[in-house]
């Protein structure tokens, strides 16, 4: 249930981190300063991205980092928007630190889970 939840949303973040990233400059929300928005958005989906999909961390770990660097990249197509490596760095360092917190956050929630099943089922009588 965790991996499917974590999927939806994984790829909900990812399609609109790329829609905020290529939309026009006065169109993206802002609620810190954009290093840190960068960082936050890419932990997040990297969180949620190794969460669902955690038997394939290596292809995550290489999609988070190629999407850093290819939506920055897009960038340049809009003619309000720059595209910088230091901007696409913190995008792809967030990722993985959110890929790694995934990596230790998902076992202990799975640990959780398999507690509470174990627990005796309680009749409503």
């Amino acid at each position: 249930m965790i991996q499917k939840i974590s999927r939806i949303a994984g790829w909900l973040a990812f399609a609109f981190i790329a829609f905020v990233t290529i939309s026009p400059i006065d169109d993206r929300p802002s609620i810190a300063a954009p290093q840190i928005e960068h960082f936050a958005a890419f932990a997040l989906l990297g969180l949620l991205l190794v969460m669902g999909y955690p038997r394939r961390a290596l292809a995550v770990v290489v999609m988070i980092a190629a999407s850093a660097y290819a939506l920055e990249a897009l960038q340049l197509l809009t003619p309000d928007r720059h595209a910088r490596l230091l901007d696409a760095t913190v995008k792809a360092v967030g990722g993985l630190c959110g890929i790694g917190a995934g990596r230790i956050l998902l076992p202990l929630l799975q640990d959780q889970i398999d507690r509470f099943r174990k627990l005796p089922q309680q009749s409503a009588g």
